[in-house]
Order: C-alpha cells, then structure tokens, then sequence
C-alpha cells in the first residue's frame, strides 16, 4: 500500500476518513417507531429537549415560571424557546447549534428562521422513512437503545414483540436494580418473581438474588442486549457496605458473566438538583474511579465499558483503562458532549491509550440528535487524529491509508466492537 508522503496529504486523508467511515453509535435513548410516541423527532422535540429548556430559563424573563411553562402545549413551549435562545440570544451553545446543524442537513433553510415552514416539512415524514433519512445521513451502521424493563411504559411493547429495525440493537437499563433495590423488587415481583422489596440488607435470602438473576436473564433473552448498563451517581464506591454492592456482585455480575455481556457504567450524574426543570435539573459530581478499578480488578472475566461525566475525573479513568484490559472507555457524556472537551479528551486518550477507545456516543433522546451530534464530533475528531499523525509523520512514520482507515473506523465503533469480541 503506497504510503501518504507529505504531511498535507496525510492530515487530508485522515479528515476524510473520519468524515467518511461509518459509526457505531454504542449508546442513545432512541426506540423502535413500532413504540409508538416513545420514539421522539421532530422540530418540537428538538427545540424542547432538557438542553434547550434549561438554557431557556437563563435567558427567559422573570415572569416566565417553571409552572406557566410546564402548563404550555409543546408547540408553544418551542415557541418560547425559539424565541428568546435562537432569535433574541443568538445559537451559540451547543445544544442551540445543534438544531442549527440538524435543520441544515435535512436541507431546510434555517437562514430564513422560518420555523412554521421547517415545523411543516417535519408534519410530511414519517417516523419509519425518517428514521432511515436519519440513519443514511448521519451515516451510522446501527446505534445502540436504552430497553428499561423497570418503565412501565417501554414493557408492554417488548412483551408484545413489537418490531425492530436491524439499526437498532437493545441494552439492557439496570439503574433501579442497583439503586433502588425495594422498587425494583415490587417491580419483579408484580411480574411474577419471588422477591421481597422490604426485606433489610442483613436477613436477605439468597433467594432473592436469584429472582433477580432470573429476571435479568429473561429479560436478556427477550431483548438479546449489546451490554447491560446503568447510570451511577458520583457516590457510588465499590467495595460498598452499601446494599448496591451486594446487587452488583450477587445479582449483575454473575447475569453479565453467564451471557458474556459487558457491564456498562456511566457515572457522575447528581439527579434532579433542581426538579423544577424536569429532566433538565440534573447536574454533575466528580465520581469514585477507584470503584471502576476494584470492579474490573475483582472481576477480570467480566468486561466494563465506563464513561464518567466529569471533566475532573477523565486523566485518571483514562489512566485506569491502561492497567485493565477488560475496561473500555467510550464517549464524551452529556456536559461533556461539547467540541473543546471532546477535542482535550481526545488528544488525551489517544496519546495514553492509542486508537482502542470509542471517540463518542450520541446519548441522543431525539433521533434528529443524531445528525449534529455526529456531524461535530466528526469535525472535532478528525481535527484531532489529523495533528496525531501529522506528529507521527514529523517522528519518522510513514502511515498507509489503510492504517488511517483503521484508526478512523475504532475510534468511531471498531475499537468497540473489538473489545466484545474479547
């Protein structure tokens, strides 16, 4: 394979590869169209997603309550959006930006700021073509869901067998079962299995965990999961005299190791400091990464795939993933979704781990996400790789395009897809 010779062409190729090679987007909160209104798209969901309604009300007047704007359908609830983020502040964060982006690579003129005439191109798809449109111009291979079996509302759709697109593969959500041991054992037990939501952490049966066992593993026989996962708060330690800790070990675990299914933890959200903006009221803590090394260390033939949502905690994770090769780290979460952390984090990751992590996740809730949260990580991280080899190339290396396309296509989903296959 006849090398890139100059570094110009080089930093050109690896752009290109970068913009080019398709993605794995290995973990969203997207659903099946066959699921009905719990798949969201679409200009309004857009513009009212937790981002947007949080950036609102620092811009917004002070008449405008939390109440009033609850109270308003979510056309107007837009309405207010669009009007005090986008036309009288400027689209300049990243979440504004973003419904920038996604209206331009549908096509749409938003130079015009004509959001009735956007709202009717939207009113003219439906969700199945949509999705595909999507799918094809965000270029992805499949994206990863998030599958609750403790939300009453996803349950009936999957005990229906309702159908999935091949682009979309399910994860097994975990959180209440590790969080909140008394719900999720009324929740199994309305289902059928033998466990007791009041029993204390001292006198619980052994039985059960195994309840629990079986209803993980029914659930991951329905769902045929890419990994079980779970968003932690930034207390979360193990070992724990905690009784999370004994989930984890007795009950998560043991399901991950019979299926051969990674455990994935997101971790660092303090949930709902301020509960008046909805979704939109949690924030971030610096996490315990030492619980991720005392996982992994204990349990070396189970593998975890960990993002941590505090910019503080990323050099020491990262350092943490070069002592366990049964960690990978994926992603830049939620706060951390914006260009300048995910360019630091990048460079960082790729000086201490080279090419075997996975650059991004979408985290998107919206399908239109999809479409700018890609677009810009593709910019970023193309940046990023092109200076990485521009600097191998000043050190005497003469990389092939097939090696650029290599490292183009872990970061984005290879070094993923790698690590589940160990």
């Amino acid at each position: 394979m006849t090398g890139l010779n100059d570094v110009q062409s080089l930093k050109g190729a690896v752009r290109q590869a970068v913009a080019e090679t398709p993605i794995t987007d290995i973990h969203t909160h997207l659903f099946p169209p066959s699921h009905g209104e719990l798949l969201l798209w679409g200009a309004d969901e857009l513009l009212t997603y937790h981002y947007l309604v949080a950036e609102l009300f620092t811009v917004a007047p002070r008449d405008l309550t939390y109440e009033k704007f609850w109270k308003l359908p979510k056309r107007d609830q837009a309405d207010l959006i669009w009007q005090h983020v986008f036309l009288k502040h400027g689209a300049l964060s990243e979440a504004a930006r973003g419904v920038v982006t996604t209206f331009n690579r549908l096509g749409l003129d938003v130079g015009k700021r004509d959001l009735p005439g956007i709202r009717k191109w939207f009113s003219e798809q439906t969700a199945e073509g949509y999705l595909q449109q999507v799918f094809s111009l965000a270029n992805l291979d499949y994206a990863v869901m998030t599958n609750d079996p403790f939300q009453a509302g996803e349950v009936p759709h999957w005990l229906a067998e309702r159908p999935v697109p091949g682009k979309l593969k399910a994860a097994l959500r975990i959180d209440t079962l590790i969080l909140n041991w008394a719900k999720a054992a009324e929740i199994m037990q309305a289902a059928g299995y033998n466990t007791d939501p009041n029993v204390e952490k001292m006198t619980f049966a052994a039985a059960g965990f195994a309840e629990a066992r079986r209803f993980l593993t029914d659930w991951a026989k329905r769902l045929d999961p890419v990994y079980l996962a779970a968003s932690l708060p930034p207390d979360f330690h193990y070992p724990s005299d905690a009784l999370y800790a004994d989930v984890v070990r007795h009950v998560v675990v043991p399901v991950a190791r019979e299926r051969n299914l990674p455990v994935a933890m997101m971790i660092g959200v303090r949930k709902g400091v301020n509960r008046a903006l909805g979704d939109g009221g949690d924030t971030v803590g610096v996490a315990d990464v030492s619980a991720v090394l005392n996982l992994c260390m204990e349990f070396t033939d189970v593998k975890f795939l960990v993002t941590m949502l505090s910019r503080v905690n990323q050099h020491e994770l990262c350092v943490t993933a070069r002592k366990c090769r049964n960690l990978h780290l994926f992603g830049c979460w939620w706060f951390c979704n914006n260009p300048s952390i995910i360019d630091e984090l990048t460079r960082m990751r790729l000086e201490l781990l080279g090419a075997t992590f996975t650059a991004n996740h979408s985290d998107a809730r919206v399908l239109d996400q999809l479409l700018y949260k890609w677009s810009h990580t593709r910019a970023t991280v193309g940046e990023v790789l092109a200076d990485k080899y521009a600097a191998l190339f000043a050190a005497g290396w003469r990389p092939t395009p097939d090696e650029v396309r290599r490292d183009a296509r872990n970061l984005l989903g290879g070094a993923f897809e790698e690590f589940l296959r160990k």
